[in-house]
């Protein structure tokens, strides 16, 4: 096995069972993510929007959350505000194109954990995840 697959193997080993909702309006966008995710041992699940992904979280339990800012009805900055009101200590990582970086900042101000530029790179995303996910067990908010 090549050193990348090692490494993909080993991340998929010590991070399996990370549940992880993607929240994006571009369907094709979210499954992606989803697959790939998925590949890497996390346990990822989708909404396309922002009140799926609220309907979503008072049903089922998420440890991080990836949501888009730019999404038709309730924008990502919406959910995320409604998100902090009824799971005040879940990790969001908001995702920001290039010209949203006042939407980047203004989720910061708003408790996101972290922003990441989109296209996201794959392994930076990962990353980010397992930070959020770190954090919030070293707080004792699992």
């Amino acid at each position: 096995m090549s050193r990348l697959g090692q490494a993909v193997q080993k991340r998929a080993e010590g991070m399996t069972g990370i549940r992880v909702l993607i929240v994006d309006d571009e369907l094709e966008a979210g499954e992606i993510v989803s697959l790939r995710l998925g590949r890497r041992g996390f346990k990822p699940a989708y909404a396309p929007g922002g009140e799926a992904a609220l309907a979503y979280l008072d049903k089922e339990a998420a440890d991080v959350v990836i949501l888009d800012v730019k999404m038709p009805g309730m924008d990502g900055l919406e959910t995320l505000r409604r998100i902090r009101a009824s799971h005040p200590n879940l990790p969001v990582i908001i995702l920001s194109g290039h010209a949203d970086m006042q939407d980047a900042a203004k989720g910061m101000e708003l408790g996101a954990f972290f922003y990441l530029l989109k296209p996201a790179n794959l392994e930076e995303l990962c990353h980010k995840i397992e930070d959020a996910h770190r954090q919030q067990t070293l707080d004792g908010n699992s």
